[in-house]
């Protein structure tokens, strides 16, 4: 894979932290005004954040159109993971968090890294197939690799049996309904949580909704990241 651009937050003082990843969704970057805003957020509550742009976005080497598909994606995560496992302020506790597709994503990721890691999304699909009924994918920019990929049918779905997972979800978004949030919460296994933003949008946009986004996730992290390090 290419070279990926990434920002790591890291709390005051020397001690070491556990370290949350955020994925962003299809067409963002890890420098959406709320991935700065949870760095910010979480920091000050002594937990790490990083945020990366995904091969193809941002800052990171690729082009969407020829690389992107849900495994590229899992497999930049699942290498960020790897490579903050080794960081010297890092205590290698993690979670993760998606929005949208980095929802998608990141459970899918998350099924991989295996049990003792939290994870939370924002506003994800439960089902691509599904998705595909109301957003048209050759209008988000995605080539052939994706479209061959989801044929395929290997990621039309998030997986089952997700535990330590808090779905937030925008009552009111315009992109991935809330039929999708309430299908996550079925699949997940206990420990679950499923929170809907009355009047929220898809990007969670309202500064209020979105500090009620942050809050709630940060509070996740904090009681469901393990008391030791797996990696």
């Amino acid at each position: 894979m290419g070279l990926v651009s990434l920002v790591l937050h890291l709390p005051a003082g020397e001690g070491r932290a556990a370290c949350v990843v955020a994925c962003h969704g299809l067409r963002g970057s890890k420098d959406s005004d709320k991935y700065v805003l949870l760095g910010d957020e979480f920091t000050r509550a002594g937990v790490a954040l990083a945020r990366f742009d995904f091969r193809g976005s941002g800052e990171s080497e690729g082009l969407v159109e020829a690389e992107t598909t849900v495994a590229s994606r899992v497999d930049d995560a699942l290498a960020v993971v790897a490579f903050l496992a080794r960081h010297p302020r890092l205590d290698g506790r993690f979670g993760l968090l998606g929005s949208s597709m980095g929802g998608f994503v990141a459970l899918h990721a998350r099924k991989v890294l295996g049990d003792s890691i939290p994870v939370v999304t924002w506003n994800a699909p439960a089902s691509l197939a599904r998705l595909a009924a109301s957003v048209a994918f050759e209008d988000t920019g995605l080539g052939a690799p994706f479209r061959a990929e989801f044929a395929g049918g290997r990621y039309a779905e998030t997986p089952a049996g997700i535990d330590r997972h808090l779905v937030i979800q925008s009552e009111a978004d315009e992109t991935v309904s809330t039929d999708h949030g309430v299908a996550l919460h079925a699949r997940a296994r206990e420990p679950r949580d499923l929170v809907v933003i009355p009047d929220a949008d898809h990007r969670i946009t309202d500064p209020d909704h979105r500090r009620h986004a942050v809050a709630r996730s940060l509070a996740w992290f904090e009681h469901h990241l393990p008391a030791r390090a797996k990696f």
